[in-house]
């Protein structure tokens, strides 16, 4: 017998009250007589809300005593096909799953010997060193794998985990018994090869395969390099994307690009922080080290819908090709009949303006993915498998089906 699908709700309104109200009536309508009792919640509010965050948590306890809830504040919420992006909303989903396969936790209440595989993580972007946190927090799970974002807000930066939380990691841990499906969706184009890091010093970047790294900027944006201020206005809208060392090539070799044109799910996205014409070096947003990989990149609409796209795509066809024949030798079930509710981080600076339109970016995931039960926040950063990315949007789907996790 295939596991009930999530309940799921979204509302907006200047009174978080009269949204939850509506939520609620929403999930009230969704209940199926019967139905096993939900056990897991998630909920995501919009900044609007981060001032009432512990009085919303207690209706939501009062209304269900008997369920754990997670989620944070975004900037912005989204659920299927829809988001609300500076306004008042905020977006619920409740799943029945055993209680043995999921575990809440935060810096109060750590996970202890729960034998994690997976786990949703929110973050405070502001805690001190959250990368090296996330990476020995995946190392710990069973499958490496982690899912989410960073809490983003214009004002109390604010985490649900059982309880409203500030600062560090939060979320819920599963069981290898729970299956999800879990990609990463890039939002930038490289403008320029991928060369390898040969020189750095933490920030800095002195040399990219043996050559000044300004120099190859410079190359890569078409500019003077010897009138590097001409280039100021395309410089500004130039990111970096990084990603480790290959292993097996310490020895100089190079890994290709998963795809042409565009980045793996291993790159991750960071600011141009800075160039130097004197020294012919750059500075990166983030800790760089001799074998990295690098590619100057630019935010890409085409290119973002295109891997959006082709994320959804792929997490249906594994569906498909999984699924077992029905009784009497029928067709497999659609993919989106398997999909019993969705998480989507998006990066605060997507979202539908980014796509084109009011709603285009979770429009674009309903009509690749099917419309399912999904709810998600813009964030300040986004988690997948041990990275902390930028610019992405990270789905995961929890199916019905053989556990199992891909990224």
């Amino acid at each position: 017998m295939s596991a009930a699908p999530f309940l799921h709700a979204h509302a907006t309104h200047p009174d978080w009250r009269m949204a939850l109200s509506l939520a609620l009536a929403q999930i009230d309508a969704q209940r199926r007589r019967g139905a096993a009792a939900p056990t897991l919640g998630w909920v995501y509010i919009s900044d609007h809300y981060a001032a009432a965050a512990q009085p919303l948590h207690d209706s939501l306890r009062r209304q269900w005593p008997e369920v754990a809830w997670v989620g944070c504040v975004g900037v912005g919420v989204a659920a299927s096909g829809v988001e609300y992006l500076d306004e008042p909303a905020l977006v619920l989903m409740l799943g029945a799953l055993p209680r043995e396969q999921f575990r809440v936790y935060s810096g109060a209440r750590p996970l202890g010997g729960f034998a994690a595989h997976t786990a949703l993580v929110h973050a405070d972007g502001a805690t001190h060193d959250l990368g090296e946190l996330l990476a020995e927090f995946a190392e710990r799970t069973g499958a490496g794998y982690l899912f989410g974002g960073l809490a983003s807000s214009r004002g109390d930066v604010v985490q649900f985990a059982d309880g409203v939380l500030r600062g560090g990691l939060s979320g819920v841990a599963f069981t290898h018994e729970v299956a999800l499906l879990s990609r990463v969706s890039q939002g930038c184009q490289p403008v320029g090869p991928q060369r390898q890091v040969t020189g750095a010093d933490r920030h800095v970047v002195h040399t990219l395969d043996g050559e000044p790294a300004l120099d190859c900027l410079l190359r890569d944006l078409g500019a003077d390099p010897r009138r590097p201020r001409g280039a100021l206005a395309r410089l500004r809208a130039t990111l970096v994307g990084l990603a480790d060392a290959p292993a097996g090539l310490a020895g100089g070799g190079m890994a290709a690009i998963a795809r042409p044109g565009q980045f793996g799910t291993d790159t991750r996205v960071r600011h141009l922080a800075g160039v130097d014409p004197g020294e012919r070096s750059i500075a990166v947003a983030d800790l760089v080290e001799p074998g990295m990989r690098l590619a100057f990149c630019q935010r890409d609409v085409e290119a973002a819908r295109r891997d959006l796209v082709r994320i959804c795509s792929e997490i249906r066809e594994e569906l498909t090709a999984d699924a077992m024949p029905g009784a009497g030798g029928s067709a497999p079930p659609d993919a989106a009949a398997r999909i019993r509710g969705a998480v989507y981080v998006s990066c605060a600076g997507r979202g539908g303006p980014h796509f084109g339109g009011p709603s285009a970016e979770l429009q674009t995931v309903r009509r690749a993915l099917g419309d399912v039960p999904l709810v998600g926040y813009f964030a300040g950063g986004e988690i997948g498998h041990r990275h902390l990315y930028g610019y992405s949007g990270v789905l995961s789907v929890f199916v019905d089906g053989p556990p199992s996790v891909a990224a």
